[in-house]
């Protein structure tokens, strides 16, 4: 067996026919469709669609268009579904010795059959929508659902047409996987682009009008909203020619970085960070208010992110009340700026009072953390959610109205004045992002600083096992409280800045949701990367929004939590490692793995094949010597 034997076995795109390490490859059976692994998947389809359609979602989607004319944000969540049970259909599990089929003319009537089921659960929703009243149990979904299923036509012809388009997607999901890796690569850029510009429609025309180049936008993007047909072409074409060229560039001048060592490395990456700081610097100038704003909402959320990150990605302590330490830092800078603070109204400069936010944060991070900090777990996340809860009472109690306002809260907060010279409130977005992004680069670097020092490297024991971390000679409880610490001070910074930005804080703004979004955004990004963090609250904060922050997409407000439960469930079963994860995190979580290709690659090297074409362990079989 030659030593290409392992990265084929694991290369999706190469069949494995090797039975054994040093054994002649099996023969490759007929193909058998399996018609019970569609059925199943069909039957789980059928559900899928039930789900989505019932819960009102393609119909409050239905507005936003993504091709004028031709495709709409609700009926494109109808087709999704067919769309991932075609390509699901054709996947095989790849194993060490064990013969798998090349893609084929069955990864097209796999995927017809499964995108058919798929498309049937509507064709069967349709006829129970035309025939029951369904309203008295199941009471989020519109009757407009049955039109639009039926695309204003009537029950017959939606279930004719769903059958049609269920199989088609499904069919054209297969033959994606017949295609080479550079036409899939090509067609799903095409698929992003002309999916991505209509999404971050808004942003697009925010900048255009601050570049002043209207008119362009103008010809690509239709009145009432989404891609013209004629610019969904364009952007398609230009994208798929631009992949096209690209091709393989992209991946040797990653190989090219990833090889660099020493000071060549810290070089590249200092002019990565360096290019980076000069866009977000510069981007806000030609954006509108509606970018700004945006930017600046994802920069609290980057923030606290990158706050938790420590918390859980490093030291992996599950922290379910972070949320407090954002309620504190605001509250604590709202007493101690603003002139109608209940009992105390020293009125401090805003720099001034943060020196006040760090100390009574990290008194209350101490707090907190000291009673419960030996604990592990589930029973370490139970009660840090307790805390957070217990936290945002008391500031809603009546007992500590006096201080802080009770459920009217602490309002005419003041701006963050910046040594005198400027201030800092809601009505400039601009300026508030430009204080944000401070802040998150002095997080960054103390998070990078943090990370390769002592005690970053005594947070990372910990989290991959506490009791020989501790049988190592490190003091866990000590280090685990300097992490919650750490991780509240973080926190506080962002808290700090929103009492700022929105002039008034209560209650109701700190929910143990908010925890549970920093929480997903972290696991979706990748625990224990920086710039994962960063990409997570980009990419959800940015395009569905906070808790009550709107985001790019502001028809998915009602269905932002659904959309995160179904991310967090996706990335714990196909990548727990996170949207960009951390090198020594990918380890951990993939070590059985990466063993088991390090045995075979050794397995390989030892019996590699020799001259005559003989492998040495077929000779010791023979009883000839090696």
């Amino acid at each position: 067996m030659s030593a290409e034997a392992p990265s084929a076995a694991r290369d999706p795109d190469m069949a494995v026919t090797s039975a054994a390490v040093g054994d002649a490859a099996p023969p490759r059976p007929a193909f058998a469709q399996d018609w019970r692994r569609i059925a199943r998947m069909g039957a789980v389809a059928v559900l899928g669609q039930f789900f989505i359609s019932l819960s009102n979602m393609p119909v409050r989607l239905d507005g936003r268009a993504i091709i004028e004319g031709l495709l709409s944000l609700g009926y494109l969540s109808l087709v999704i579904v067919p769309l991932a049970i075609g390509h699901r259909v054709g996947q095989q599990v790849r194993r060490e010795g064990v013969p798998y089929h090349a893609a084929g003319a069955h990864e097209i009537v796999g995927g017809a059959a499964g995108g058919a089921l798929a498309g049937g659960g509507l064709s069967l929703l349709a006829i129970l929508l035309a025939n029951f009243d369904l309203r008295e149990p199941l009471v989020n979904w519109s009757p407009i659902l049955a039109e639009l299923l039926g695309f204003g036509r009537g029950t017959a012809f939606a279930v004719l047409i769903w059958l049609v388009i269920g199989a088609a997607v499904g069919a054209a999901a297969g033959l994606v996987r017949v295609l080479c890796p550079v036409a899939r690569r090509v067609l799903w850029t095409m698929v992003l682009a002309v999916f991505g510009a209509a999404v971050l429609e808004a942003l697009v025309e925010d900048l255009a009008e601050g570049l002043g180049i209207e008119p362009l936008t103008d010809w690509f993007y239709a009145s009432r909203g989404g891609l013209t047909p004629i610019g969904a072409l364009v952007l398609a074409g230009g994208s798929g020619a631009l992949a096209f060229v690209a091709r393989g560039r992209v991946r040797q001048a990653r190989t090219r970085i990833d090889q660099l060592e020493g000071s060549a490395r810290q070089r590249a990456n200092m002019m990565l960070i360096a290019g980076t700081g000069a866009l977000l610097v510069v981007l806000p100038i030609f954006a509108g208010k509606l970018t700004n704003e945006l930017l600046a909402n994802v920069g609290l959320f980057v923030l606290l992110a990158l706050g938790l990150n420590i918390v859980v990605g490093l030291a992996g302590i599950l922290d379910l009340g972070y949320v407090a330490f954002f309620a504190v830092g605001s509250y604590t800078a709202a007493v101690l700026t603003a002139a109608t603070s209940p009992r105390i109204s020293p009125e401090l400069p805003w720099f001034v009072a943060l020196i006040g936010v760090v100390v009574v944060t990290g008194l209350v991070g101490l707090f907190i953390g000291a009673p419960v900090i030996r604990m592990r777990g589930d029973y370490l996340a139970i009660v840090t959610l307790g805390f957070g809860e217990i936290i945002r009472l008391l500031f809603l109690s009546d007992w500590l109205s006096g201080w802080f306002g009770g459920a009217q809260g602490i309002t005419n907060i003041p701006g963050a004045e910046i040594f005198g010279l400027a201030e800092v409130s809601g009505t400039d977005p601009r300026s508030v992002f430009y204080l944000v992004l401070a802040f998150c680069a002095v997080a960054v670097y103390v998070s990078w600083r943090l990370e390769r020092s002592r005690i970053g490297r005594a947070w990372m024991a910990v989290r991959e096992d506490e009791t020989v971390a501790e049988a190592m000679g490190i003091n866990t409880v000590n280090v685990k409280l300097l992490a919650f610490v750490v991780g509240a001070v973080l926190g506080s910074f962002s808290g700090a800045i929103f009492s700022a930005k929105v002039g008034s804080v209560f209650p109701a703004s700190f929910l143990i949701l908010v925890s549970i979004v920093i929480l997903v955004v972290v696991i979706f990004g990748g625990m224990g990367s920086i710039v994962g963090v960063i990409a997570g609250s980009a990419v959800l904060i940015g395009v569905l929004g906070g808790p009550k922050q709107p985001g790019l997409l502001a028809e998915f407000s009602e269905f932002k939590l659904l959309i995160y439960g179904a991310l967090l469930v996706w990335m714990m079963l196909s990548r727990p490692e996170g949207l960009i994860p951390s090198v020594r995190r990918t380890r951990e979580l993939h070590q059985e793995e990466m063993a088991q290709d390090a045995w075979l690659a050794g397995q390989v090297t030892d019996d590699d094949v020799d001259a005559n074409g003989a492998s040495d362990a077929a000779e010791r079989a023979a009883g000839e010597p090696a």
